[in-house]
């Protein structure tokens, strides 16, 4: 007799991309893939979207389970999309109930930085940590706090908006309602508008040894290293795992990051702590979506 192999779907929800998976509980991807956010990306607009793009993948309707990552906080249920960012409209969004009446599956809906690190803590680079932080530097700068080996979330489901604690006083304005956040000097957007070029060419440039694009990514680093002091004071990670666009370059920025938490923070608050990269890279968001799902649904 064929084994019936349990599958679900997983969704990582960006601002100009929408990533799709199709993956049984091993964490195999048995189809994938990407269509562009709709532009403006309304609700009604990116629930469409979706609902297409999970026909096409799942034809047949194997999967059992969708989970979704959204950008911006979701409610402690698992529910409503609270805010994004990102995307216009998006208020309280019942997510989870539109997408369940239209597609028929049981839905549940994270932050796109928790899945992100749910991702990595199951089959990417903090499988081997029970307690660490990832911080995904995009768009903009996520996070994601395992604490014993769980995801943690806090009362209402919004804990763990890393990129949005304070850096700067007096630095850019933040959508968040923050100033000089650490998203702020740290984003894909903020390197934009601080050298008006993207990080992959200052990567490339970098490579090639060009003095400037190595300063450049020396003060980043320095950056990140300063906001991540404040994270290490409180948590104590084992792991500051690195993710996102921008981590394509941390041989660059490393070194002085890593002097920076070396700096400033006590050797008791930092014992045996290990700054990697994450393993995973665009993959990671869809596929903790995934793991979201059967966690949450297919064993709760």
């Amino acid at each position: 007799m064929k084994k019936v192999v349990t599958q679900v779907i997983g969704i990582d929800l960006g601002g100009t991309a929408i990533k799709l998976g199709r993956f049984t509980s091993e964490g195999t991807c048995l189809k994938s893939l990407t269509v562009d956010t709709p532009q403006p990306a309304t609700p009604e607009a990116v629930i469409e979207a979706i609902v297409d793009a999970v026909a096409k993948i799942d034809p047949e309707g194997q999967a059992v389970a969708i989970g979704v990552g959204t950008p911006g906080p979701a409610d402690a249920t698992g529910r409503i999309a609270k805010i994004a960012i990102n995307l216009p409209q998006w208020r309280n969004v019942f997510l989870a109930d539109i997408l369940e009446a239209k597609i028929g599956k049981p839905t549940i809906i994270d932050n796109d930085a928790n899945c992100a690190g749910l991702g990595e803590a199951w089959l990417g680079g903090g499988r081997f940590y029970e307690n660490f932080i990832l911080l995904t530097l995009g768009t903009g700068v996520g996070g994601a706090i395992f604490l014993d080996g769980k995801l943690f979330t806090g009362s209402f489901g919004a804990a763990g908006e890393l990129g949005l604690i304070g850096l700067i006083p007096d630095g850019p304005q933040c959508k968040s309602g923050n100033q000089g956040s650490l998203e702020q000097h740290t984003s894909i957007i903020a390197i934009r508008r601080r050298t008006g070029k993207e990080p992959a060419e200052l990567g490339a440039l970098a490579e090639k040894g060009d003095a400037q694009a190595l300063t450049f990514w020396q003060e980043y680093g320095k950056h990140l290293g300063i906001g991540v002091t404040s994270l290490i004071y409180v948590l104590t990670p084992e792991a500051v795992v690195i993710g996102g666009g921008v981590s394509a370059s941390f041989e660059f920025f490393l070194p002085s990051m890593k002097a920076e938490i070396e700096r400033r923070v006590m050797p008791t608050s930092r014992v045996n702590l290990q700054i990697i990269r994450a393993e995973l890279g665009n993959a990671a968001g869809m596929l903790g979506a995934a793991k979201l799902a059967f966690e949450k649904i297919v064993k709760g």
